[in-house]
């Protein structure tokens, strides 16, 4: 640009000196190697698995988007039409020559980028580097697992996790479960939006420093047990010499000092991974860098520390397609002034600091060889277009050798335990206690806890209170969280919600929690029962960020009609399989409606539909479109939406993306709708898309909407008593907020709505 910043040459000396002296590289391609490095990262997109209708976006990918990019050319550059990564199942990720700047702002990629905008805030899309996505697949995780994310945030490979989780549809509540932990506070409430985009009740976002994260307890069979993990994602914060693609400071900053700082925190963090790990579990350690001083290093150190207990497995028959480099047994250490030093005996004192002995190659041939550590997999950019990479996967034989020797601790633990499992026998809920008392019994360093030990001991065991950790702990860093509370099982709260929506009598109410202690309940979250575990036995020593999903919200005017809860649209997955009330049955044309019109009277919908609504009562329902195989070219995949039935309209409950996304799927054209937003409110060609924008702008700004509903009240005709019913009750899940009146009482989901999080600093 004129008078703007310089461009950063894409030049380091120290950098080309300092691989090519490792050979990491094979003989001849040096050249490609460093062309590649030069050149932009192109785009990566990967399409949600474990969605009943990824097949349906797949469908509208190939058909629609990628054919109009076909003979595009942007700023001289011919548009290459996207291709799979042959590595990945199912045809599930993509890749294009176009890089992430020419996406954001070339006017003839607008729509496409729009779709993908959309689509990823629905969660049925994320834009993740290709490289990413092989740690997730390595691991392995079938629903069953119980996964450790150790180092989680921005949290596109969580995302990955929780898919796999949810490979099956039809189980709402999967046995396993995910808790993702980030050191940063900020970062943390970037992996919650991340996650809540896949609506599971299996993800819990937790903040510690992944080199000391604390052993859990859970209670088995009235026991306490330390929790080990099925599965552990191992990726460390690395110097991320491999990103050079896409963060082309890093030609500039590049310098040998970054490994050698970070070497120990890996090796920390990896090291109490494996502790935690479960006998013949699988963790899988992974960087964004190409430096064996923070790969094999690091790997090599923590399989000679292990005694045998660790092994690297062998992965060359999985992800067939991905072109991978063995990892390498030799290398050599050099300091930021170009000094090379090959064996620890080497470095003068005056060095040792800087450099460890864990940073060289074992000289032990024989125990070398038995490391087999070509089992590792180095990613090169120039082979496969992508950034570098590097991946190892351990397995887990035995107890790591300190931890065999440690019986009197777990003594210990039983001895602490042991008085708070007493009471167990003669409660009425044996399992709550259980866990419960732990939580009030042992919180003595804190004189305000000590105090509602004394005073609400009953009411917390009643209420399933997981508060946060003591006020000690809470100095440290962040913010303060809300509690966690769990529904009682006599809670007079439930009752009227039983009955209003007929729940199955095998429904988990146990497993109800709310974010507030006092005051009216404004929301309602649901967490798996192994989730609830966790969270109640641990209160103390874990800072619990976010967990669970909505599922129900206080409706101002509900109770007059039976129940004072409607449905969330971000639950109704998991909670469907358990509803037997309240249920209409649409069809397409049905469902386009609901979607493109804000308010629909019931006279606009097929007369099936209105038989349905006629003998019943108005309030919360669920709209449910079951796909025709007799009719291939509607929708083949089945829809759940949350609605209102009012006086005489129907309406549905969608956050403003997921109806985009729902509508795309039905092949209506969205794209021209939002352009005519920016227009003047002249009636259009087409008055569908008139009312879609129309909805858009509602959903957006509350004032508008309340005056809208109120005139299509009174233009129908209706009593006005019935009008504030109507204007309260028609709320859009515009994200993750309610636009119920606000009450005092009311505590926040998600703590980061209300409180600034900045994300400048934030690595993609």
């Amino acid at each position: 640009w004129a008078g703007g910043y310089p461009e950063i040459v894409k030049e380091n000396e120290l950098f080309e000196r300092y691989y090519r002296e490792l050979g990491i590289v094979p003989a001849g391609e040096w050249g490609a190697f460093m062309a590649a490095l030069r050149e932009p990262l192109p785009a990566t997109l990967r399409i949600t698995g474990y969605r009943s209708h990824a097949k349906e976006i797949l469908h509208c990918l190939k058909e629609k988007y990628f054919r109009e990019l076909q003979d595009l050319e942007v700023d001289g550059q011919k548009v290459e039409m996207p291709q799979a990564l042959s590595w990945y199942p199912e045809e599930l990720a993509w890749h294009t020559n176009l890089s992430r700047k020419i996406l954001r702002k070339s006017p003839q990629l607008e729509k496409f980028h729009q779709f993908l905008v959309s689509e990823t805030e629905c969660g049925n899309i994320s834009r993740q580097e290709a490289v990413s996505m092989i740690p997730p697949l390595l691991l392995n995780v079938n629903p069953h697992h119980k996964v450790l994310d150790m180092c989680a945030a921005p949290g596109s490979k969580t995302a990955q996790l929780i898919e796999m989780l949810h490979a099956d549809m039809n189980v709402p509540f999967p046995k396993g479960f995910v808790i993702a932990n980030d050191v940063d506070n900020k970062r943390c409430y970037l992996l919650v939006h991340q996650a809540k985009r896949l609506n599971s009740p299996c993800i819990m976002v937790v903040n510690h420093d992944a080199s000391s994260i604390p052993n859990l307890l859970i209670d088995v069979d009235g026991r306490k047990e330390v929790l080990f993990y099925d599965r552990i994602l191992c990726d460390v914060p690395c110097s991320g010499d491999g990103t050079m693609r896409k963060n082309i400071d890093v030609w500039k900053k590049w310098t040998t000092q970054n490994s050698l700082q970070l070497h120990g925190l890996q090796l920390r963090i990896a090291t109490r991974g494996v502790e935690q790990l479960a006998e013949g579990g699988r963790m899988v350690y992974s960087t964004c860098s190409l430096n064996p001083i923070e790969n094999e290093a690091v790997i090599a150190s923590l399989l000679e520390k292990s005694q045998g207990a660790l092994e690297l497995a062998d992965v060359s028959s999985e992800l067939p397609g991905l072109k991978r480099m063995p990892g390498i047994t030799k290398w050599k250490v050099m300091l930021k002034d170009g000094q090379w030093f090959e064996e620890w005996k080497d470095v003068p004192s005056n060095r040792q600091t800087q450099i460890r002995p864990t940073m060289f190659p074992i000289k032990d041939e024989e125990k070398l060889k038995a490391m087999n550590l070509e089992r590792c997999l180095r990613i090169l950019p120039h082979h496969q277009n992508t950034g570098g990479f590097f991946v190892a996967v351990l397995i887990k034989k035995s107890p790591m050798p300190w931890n065999k020797r440690q019986p009197k601790v777990h003594q210990k633990l039983l001895q602490r335990t042991g008085d708070s499992e007493v009471p167990a026998a003669s409660s009425d809920n044996g399992s709550e206690c259980v866990t419960e008392d732990p939580t009030l019994a042992e919180n003595e360093e804190s004189k305000k806890k000590q105090e509602l030990q004394n005073s609400d001991t009953e009411q917390s065991k009643k209420e399933g209170v997981c508060g946060p950790p003591p006020s000690k702990k809470m100095k440290l860093f962040g913010f303060k969280e809300d509690p966690f509370v769990f529904l009682p099982e006599d809670d007079p709260l439930f009752l009227p919600i039983q009955k209003f929506y007929a729940l199955d009598p095998s429904f988990p109410k146990m497993n109800l929690l709310t974010r507030t202690q006092e005051g009216k309940k404004r929301q309602l979250y649901m967490v798996s029962k192994e989730l609830r575990n966790v969270l109640l036995n641990n209160s103390e020593k874990m800072k619990v960020i976010n967990t669970g999903i909505k599922v129900w919200s206080r409706n101002s005017d509900g109770e007059q009609f039976g129940c004072a809860f409607r449905l969330a649209q971000e639950g109704i997955y998991t909670l469907y399989p358990f509803i037997h009330a309240r249920i209409i049955n649409v069809c397409i044309e049905d469902v386009k409606i609901l979607l493109t019109q804000e308010n629909p009277f019931l006279s606009k919908f097929s007369s099936e539909t209105q038989k349905k609504v006629k003998d019943m009562a108005m309030g919360s329902i669920v709209l449910k479109y079951d796909p025709d195989p007799e009719k291939p070219d509607d929708l083949q995949c089945p829809i759940v939406l949350c609605g209102w039935q009012g006086k005489t309209s129907l309406r549905a409950f969608v956050p403003k993306n997921e109806r985009l996304h729902y509508l795309r799927m039905m092949g209506v054209e969205v794209f021209k709708a939002k352009r005519k937003e920016e227009e003047s409110e002249s009636k259009t060609a087409e008055e569908v898309q008139h009312r879609l924008a129309q909805t858009e702008e509602e959903m957006d700004v509350e004032d508008k909407e309340h005056d809208l509903v109120t005139k299509m009240e009174a233009e129908a005709g209706e009593e006005s008593c019935h009008s504030p019913v109507e204007s309260t009750a028609m709320e859009v899940e515009n994200k993750i907020e309610d636009l119920d009146q606000s009450s005092k009482n009311a505590n926040s989901h998600v703590s980061q709505e209300s409180k600034d999080t900045d994300k400048s600093n934030v690595k993609e």
